[in-house]
């Protein structure tokens, strides 16, 4: 079957985003949804301000949905949205992970002081956490050979206590309070299946103390250890 012809129109407008909240809705075959989400606006921002955020807030107020937020992967935009706007939650993509650390320097201070709830995704930054080998993704386009080499050191360490990788890029996120869920791409059932296993598996608290030893993640971050304050 032909796809048909299609084009992306951006209508930051009230009545742009109802229109797209309904097609949304019809869709998915339901009659509400939790959260509404402004994805990748960065460029839009003057819309953001004077149209976009006010239609989810008076959407929000109408309980049409209960929370409303942005998504993307520029931190310090979506720290700049935070602080501005009455943000109920973001989806931020690989800012925070095991080799990312953007996000706590910028975003996350923000979130935790205005309430604000984290959505991580990209925990495994395109891929390359998820196989560091050659020709794995960074941020869609093939990661350099320094950063594959980086990628791979973690996977070293988790190697020395029996914790998958993946496991760890998994469960890094949540050391920080301001961080609420993640976001984990599934294929099938299958991969569901192995995310849920993953996100399930016991890491030693000693293998984030190595982590930090060893240099690779900086001193001052909030671990999710198991014994806090170990």
């Amino acid at each position: 079957m032909d796809t048909p012809a299609r084009a992306r129109v951006w209508d930051l407008t009230r009545a742009g985003i109802r229109a797209g909240l309904d097609a949304s809705l019809a869709r998915l075959g339901v009659d509400a949804v939790d959260i509404v989400l402004l994805h990748d606006v960065e460029d839009r921002l003057p819309e953001v301000y004077a149209t976009g955020f006010p239609a989810l807030a008076e959407l929000r107020d109408q309980k049409a949905v209960r929370a409303v937020g942005f998504g993307m992967n520029h931190s310090d935009v979506l720290a700049r949205l935070v602080a501005d706007l009455d943000v109920d939650v973001v989806l931020c993509a690989g800012r925070w992970t095991l080799l990312e650390r953007t996000a706590f320097d910028d975003l996350l201070p923000v979130c935790e002081r205005r309430g604000t709830s984290v959505v991580v995704g990209g925990v495994y930054n395109s891929g390359l956490l998820a196989d560091p080998s050659p020709g794995a993704p960074y941020s869609y386009a093939p990661a350099a050979p320094a950063l594959l080499a980086r990628a791979r050191q973690p996977g070293e360490i988790c190697a020395e206590f029996a914790v998958p990788l993946k496991a760890a890029a998994l469960r890094f996120p949540f050391g920080h309070p301001a961080v609420d869920s993640a976001v984990v791409g599934a294929a099938g059932p299958q991969e569901a299946a192995e995310n849920a296993a993953l996100f399930a598996w016991e890491i030693p608290d000693a293998l984030w103390h190595t982590l930090v030893a060893r240099g690779l993640l900086g001193p001052d971050l909030p671990l999710p250890l198991t014994a806090p304050g170990a």
